[in-house]
């Protein structure tokens, strides 16, 4: 190929110089034409459209309202962070808080354990205490209970003894004592009053 065909062939291009109403490009048999607008090609339109749009958001102030929402979304995540820093500093006191009272709550409990142990000491030896007097009470009143038994036994013995003896002086008497006996003793008897 000659450098006349590879030029008969490119598309054309547009320039600044005078506007082109048609723009014809042949490839090898067929000829297509190419929309225009005013004298423009269709990637210059798409071009002067976007230029415009541009120009019509900075305008409206569009990048503006972005950086503002982008601002106070920026703004919300900082109060988050704080929110979330201030939350923790809290969580952070009431853990030393509960450690602190873990510990004073053990402390506590090993006084409360030692206060007990000195307790049930001090019960025990009441307690022995407590055994030792009463052992020797019930000693006591043991002894009491068999000196009254043995008073009873002596006073039992004692009375039987008596009954004997009056049973048996009253079978001498009965024996040896007669009428003519009883009278001479009531002649006496009222002889002294």
């Amino acid at each position: 190929m000659s450098d006349t065909t590879i030029a008969q062939n490119a598309p054309e291009v547009v320039t600044t110089k005078e506007p082109v109403t048609n723009a014809v490009v042949e490839h090898a048999a067929d000829h297509h034409v190419e929309p225009e607008l005013f004298g423009l090609a269709p990637f210059q339109i798409v071009s002067l459209a976007m230029f415009v749009l541009v120009l019509l958001m900075v305008w409206k102030k569009v990048p503006g309202m972005i950086t503002g929402g982008l601002d106070s979304r920026i703004a919300a995540i900082k109060a988050q962070l704080d929110e979330a820093k201030a939350l923790r500093a809290e969580a952070e006191a009431l853990r030393d808080e509960y450690v602190t009272k873990i510990k004073t709550a053990e402390k506590d409990a090993e006084a409360m354990l030692e206060g007990a142990r000195h307790e049930a000491g001090e019960i025990l030896e009441r307690a022995e205490a407590d055994g030792k007097a009463m052992v020797a009470r019930r000693k006591q009143m043991a002894e009491h209970k068999i000196a009254a038994a043995e008073r009873e036994a002596v006073e039992e013995v004692r009375g039987r003894a008596v009954n004997a003896a009056t049973m048996a002086a009253k079978g001498l008497i009965a024996d040896k004592h007669d009428a003519s006996a009883d009278a001479k003793l009531a002649d006496q008897m009222i002889a002294e009053i």
